[in-house]
């Protein structure tokens, strides 16, 4: 197709376009309307994601080793290592336990740093984990332990503080890390995990729907925008087919047409719903705190709803010409 072609082709879409500008209008705005609703679900999704990996890096697990006071006070106890050792003033021998010093404790640590879902490990002592554990009690009830803070007498094991990326691996990475040697037990809330995973997974299929409905309210109303303009150039076009167009040849214009609703809607919903959003999270920051900034989302919102006027105005026009080209041995050549 010639150059001197292609323009004219466009020229004749942004003409239909302008032409039929009661219906373009009308058009735009439920596409705005349309794409919108897109876009705030797609920033609420987002904002939800935020907090849940925000709940997600506070919903830690505590996995407790095989010190010397789990050898004291533990498990250990009741399971003797090698009896030919020398045990101490407590009777406690060093085969009866893993973890022998702060440089084995982190050591696992690394261990468990290494496992593919794992995000962070803290290594947390024994006395740390004593100063945490007093700091949740009533002023009046911290006296009645300090005699665990003198040597020898904490029974609290070191531990690993545990966060992880992928909640809906919780348990599995909870197996992998009680299967390392020295590990003894693991406390972790493992309920509020899937409640997490169930929600993202709620809000992820919910977002889907929602998009999918709204593309074919979208698609609907491209149609039928060009199908005004197709009965307004019926005669036109049997004109065409009559000297030898091409179907494509006729086609075109509206496709351009279709897309230009679409890209006009995109920029309009682009525009709006930063508006939208930058009044809504101005309140939503005052009550509840941080939100997803707009500026991280723009471009990624701007392409997804150009994609969307774009697709909806191709597919639209090719339907609703298609059906009318192959109507023209009957309906147009009775014009």
């Amino acid at each position: 197709m010639k150059l001197s072609s292609i323009r004219y082709l466009i020229k004749e879409g942004v003409k239909n376009t302008w032409t039929n500008r009661l219906m373009t209008i009308a058009s735009v705005g439920v596409l705005v309307a349309c794409m919108v609703i897109i876009g705030v679900a797609i920033m609420i999704s987002e904002n939800v994601n935020m907090a849940m990996g925000n709940l997600e890096k506070q919903n830690v697990v505590m996995a407790y080793m095989q010190d010397y006071s789990w050898a004291l006070y533990g498990n250990g106890a009741e399971a003797k290592g090698n009896s030919s050792e020398k045990p101490d003033k407590n009777g406690v021998r060093p085969s009866d336990y893993v973890i022998h010093n702060e440089q084995e404790a982190k050591a696992l640590c690394d261990k468990i740093a290494a496992i593919p879902n794992v995000d962070t490990v803290t290594f947390v002592s024994s006395a740390e984990g004593l100063e945490t554990a007093t700091k949740s009690m009533l002023e009046n009830q911290k006296q009645y332990f300090t005699f665990l803070e003198g040597e020898g007498e904490n029974p609290l094991s070191c531990a690993a503080k545990v966060a992880m990326k992928d909640m809906e691996l919780f348990d599995q990475t909870v197996k992998e890390i009680q299967k390392l040697e020295g590990i003894d037990v693991i406390q972790s809330n493992s309920g509020l995990a899937e409640k997490l995973a169930a929600i993202k997974q709620g809000i992820t299929v919910a977002g889907v729907w929602i998009i999918a409905i709204l593309m074919i309210i979208s698609l609907v109303i491209v149609s039928n925008t060009i199908r005004v303009t197709m009965y307004t150039r019926k005669l036109e076009i049997s004109i065409m087919k009559a000297v030898g167009a091409t179907d494509s040849f006729v086609r075109i214009p509206f496709v351009v047409e279709g897309m230009l609703i679409g890209i006009i809607s995109a920029l309009f919903a682009e525009g709006l719903l930063y508006f939208c959003y930058r009044i809504a999270t101005e309140t939503i920051i005052k009550t509840f705190g941080d939100v997803v900034p707009f500026g991280t989302m723009v471009w990624e919102l701007l392409l997804i709803f150009l994609a969307i006027g774009v697709v909806s105005g191709i597919i639209g026009s090719v339907i609703i010409i298609s059906k009318y080209l192959r109507k023209e041995g009957s309906e147009f050549a009775a014009i």
